[in-house]
């Protein structure tokens, strides 16, 4: 299946949020590194770059979000990435699908401390009763055929999928493309000339 040539993230990254917004992000970033030694929340090889690595690469998909978005999923949610920093930057309504019980601890931990309105299911994702989803987002969980799996139960006709990828994007795309109909969208990463934004939609099992 044939993807489209990157576009470009309008109003990607955070050099416009607000101060109380970035101030946030600071308190998420600062509990991160505290945690990380007890629990591995992100490759150490990336703490020395967290803010570009990881907020300002969630970040960008707040820009491609749907304007009438009222719910969005995050699967695999991990430290957090993109789901939690897409709850503080405002998108409304946000559930974090978490297996692991230490993650879904940190994960609540800096939703009270940043006051972000976000649900927490410590469960694996297909133990989580379904329901409807504007928008489903993974970051660095799993390939896209499988994605598109864990992700079906959440969408309806209208619904829209946003899953960073790397070099292996168009061939994830054509490997789906045998089991799954879709509409697909590739958008230009702010922070990897090599990596992009699938946005997904249209979704049905072919």
């Amino acid at each position: 299946m044939p993807v489209s040539a990157p576009k470009p993230i309008p109003g990607a990254g955070l050099a416009a949020v607000s101060r109380e917004t970035r101030e946030r992000l600071e308190v998420y970033a600062t509990l991160l590194r505290k945690w990380q030694p007890v629990i591995n929340l992100v490759g150490p090889r990336t703490l020395p770059d967290l803010w570009n690595r990881h907020f300002v690469d969630s970040a960008q998909l707040h820009g491609i979000i749907p304007p009438n978005t009222q719910t969005l999923v995050d699967l695999g949610s991990g430290a957090g990435f993109p789901g939690l920093v897409l709850a503080i930057l405002g998108v409304p309504d946000v559930h974090l699908i978490e297996s692991d019980q230490r993650k879904a601890t940190f994960l609540r931990e800096v939703a009270r401390a940043t006051g972000a309105s976000v649900t927490v299911h410590a469960a694996r994702i297909e133990k989580v009763t379904p329901f409807h989803a504007d928008v489903v987002s993974a970051r660095a969980l799993a390939p896209l055929v499988d994605l598109l799996a864990l992700a079906s139960p959440f969408l309806d006709e209208n619904s829209v999928c946003l899953f960073p990828k790397g070099q292996q994007a168009d061939d994830e795309v054509c490997t789906a493309a045998k089991t799954w109909n879709m509409a697909v969208d590739r958008i230009q990463s702010i922070t990897d000339p090599s990596a992009s934004i699938l946005r997904v939609s249209e979704v049905s099992r072919a």
